[in-house]
């Protein structure tokens, strides 16, 4: 029996840029009429935010848990890159995010990790060459190549990369692109391949340039890298060409918000209304392909009701007319979630993380705040007997990779801009290889914070003394499978614990965790070392 609904309000029509009172008739989950009336009930419907492209394992949630949060604040789709999961289990974690994906109503549009690993220079837990990658892509579940990270691949024409993205162009879905700082000629190369689009700009000048080269730029905004600022001016120059995104959002941001947040900010910004819905609901659902309605007769039933279109607080999110959620509350339940990993639990003492003083000046991370790129300084070595040490006074902190895979020495090297006075912090989420990565002013507390995590599978601790705090992610060591909320809170009890420690990073974690991404400049700590991404090689820690 076909089910018949009225949905009254004053209707937003972002492709034809109207706002009216009217009627969506709605009949087995499609739109089958827009009717224009004389009044309406109070409240704005309008197309359901997209997130352009977000990794559902950083919330540190499994994609079911994901959902009930994302639908609260009016997200009806993302665009949702596997690969951190993929990093660590291959085809069989990507399929796990399929499978519980699919028990909500939320519509994930999973890519196909192009980069596992994201480099040849650091272990995995899995690799994807070009016939896995196109075994994924003939998935029509699979709608897209994800970010292809791998851009000196891309400029050199590495056979196995250029394999991947013909792949993509071969069975019509869009290749996504991931090229932070790229210029000039490499750049034009780049796009030449077929890549649209990008997220890693940091600067209104790269936005553009690569906008004039016909990319289109995801604005991002998310717990570690916030991007919005800089480039929400472009949004009026280029509002077909611009979108909205997370990439990486830790739970307790989550709760607070997701793209709602990012077009709230928009039209505070003074972007025109019509921009700002077209980049935060319409442009991913074009470019994607994505199974979501726009308000269309015909359409699927996708929309939600907000209370005004300033600050689009959602007051009801519709996915394929059903109503998931209402008054901040979703509307359906989940639980149960599967528990997959590969975790071989390392084991190290405060001797692993010691480093022989072999010269008198350090190559030396630097962490940003509110930036996932990182700084290449050269600094004076603290030694102590012959050793090369933490010196918090200086700000000046021992960093490790230890292998998470395979039995391994850590390797070790140094960082500032964590600011931590006393203890260690240390993640599993380690992008994108996720082996254990830990920071902290003794090599003693350092092995504890690591021990923490090897005896839970995985997740995020932090030590002080004797003190020794974990939030176990037993999935993958990236997610967990208790409820948004409870890991939200707990997320943001051991960031709180983390500054008290003395760092005054907005998210100590998030930093942290992209402290051993080799494809994203400047310097970078590896399992198998320090690793220079412009020159993209090893580099020694000490430089004489």
């Amino acid at each position: 029996m076909s089910q018949t609904q009225a949905h009254s309000g004053t209707i937003v029509d972002p492709l034809r840029k109207r706002t009216f009172p009217g009627v969506l008739h709605v009949e087995d989950g499609r739109i089958i009429g827009v009717e224009e009336t004389q009044s309406a009930s109070p409240g704005f419907l309008m197309p359901g935010f997209v997130d352009a492209h977000i990794h559902i394992e950083s919330s540190m949630l499994v994609p079911s848990e994901f959902a009930r949060l994302a639908v609260r604040h009016g997200t009806v789709a993302t665009v949702s890159d596997p690969h951190e999961i993929a990093n660590v289990l291959g085809i069989a974690g990507v399929e796990y995010m399929l499978a519980d994906a699919d028990r909500v109503p939320l519509v994930v549009a999973f890519g196909a990790p192009s980069c596992v690993p994201a480099t040849p220079f650091e272990s995995a837990g899995a690799e994807m060459g070009p016939e896995a990658v196109a075994r994924l892509l003939d998935d029509p579940r699979i709608g897209y190549l994800s970010e292809m990270m791998n851009y000196p691949g891309v400029v050199m024409g590495l056979p196995d990369v250029m394999a991947k993205i013909q792949a993509a162009h071969d069975r019509g879905k869009p290749v996504d692109g991931h090229c932070p700082q790229l210029s000039g000629a490499d750049l034009e190369t780049y796009v030449k391949a077929g890549i649209s689009t990008d997220h890693e700009c940091t600067t209104e000048a790269e936005a553009r340039e690569k906008l004039e080269l016909g990319m289109r730029i995801a604005i991002r905004e998310g717990s570690a890298a916030k991007n919005f600022d800089a480039l929400i001016g472009l949004l009026p120059e280029y509002p077909g060409r611009m979108m909205f995104c997370s990439d990486d959002r830790h739970p307790d941001d989550l709760v607070a918000g997701q793209i709602d947040q990012m077009a709230a900010r928009a039209i505070m910004a003074g972007c025109a209304l019509w921009d700002t819905l077209r980049a935060a609901c319409v442009t991913p659902v074009e470019h994607y392909n994505l199974n979501v309605g726009l308000l269309q007769p015909g359409d699927r039933a996708d929309f939600i009701r907000v209370a005004d279109l300033d600050s689009f607080a959602v007051a009801e999110t519709w996915i394929g007319g059903d109503c998931v959620a209402a008054a901040g509350t979703e509307r359906f339940t989940v639980g149960g979630a599967a528990v997959l990993n590969r975790f071989q639990k390392p084991s190290v003492s405060r001797g692993d993380f010691a480093v022989l003083a072999e010269g008198t000046s350090l190559r030396v991370i630097q962490a940003i705040d509110g930036a996932i790129v990182s700084g290449d300084v050269v600094r004076d070595a603290t030694v102590v007997n012959g050793m090369a040490v933490a010196d918090p006074e200086r700000d000046l902190l021992k960093l490790s990779v230890v292998n998470r895979y395979t039995p391994a020495p850590p390797a070790v090297g140094f960082v500032e801009g964590f600011g931590l006075r006393s203890g260690a912090i240390a993640s599993s989420v380690a992008h994108d290889s996720h082996n254990i990565i830990v920071v902290g002013t003794s090599d003693a507390e350092m092995a504890a914070a690591v021990d923490a995590l090897a005896a839970s599978g995985g997740g995020i601790s932090a030590v002080s003394g004797r003190e020794v705090r974990t939030l176990e992610l037993p999935v993958a060591g990236l997610m967990s499978t208790a409820s948004g909320e409870e890991v939200g809170a707990a997320y943001e009890a051991i960031t709180a614990f983390a500054k008290e420690l003395g760092s005054d990073l907005k998210a100590p974690y998030m930093t942290l965790s992209f402290m051993a991404l080799l494809v994203i400049p400047a310097l970078k700590l590896g399992d198998r070392g320090l690793f220079d991404v412009g020159r993209f090689d090893f580099v020694p820690l000490f430089v004489d």
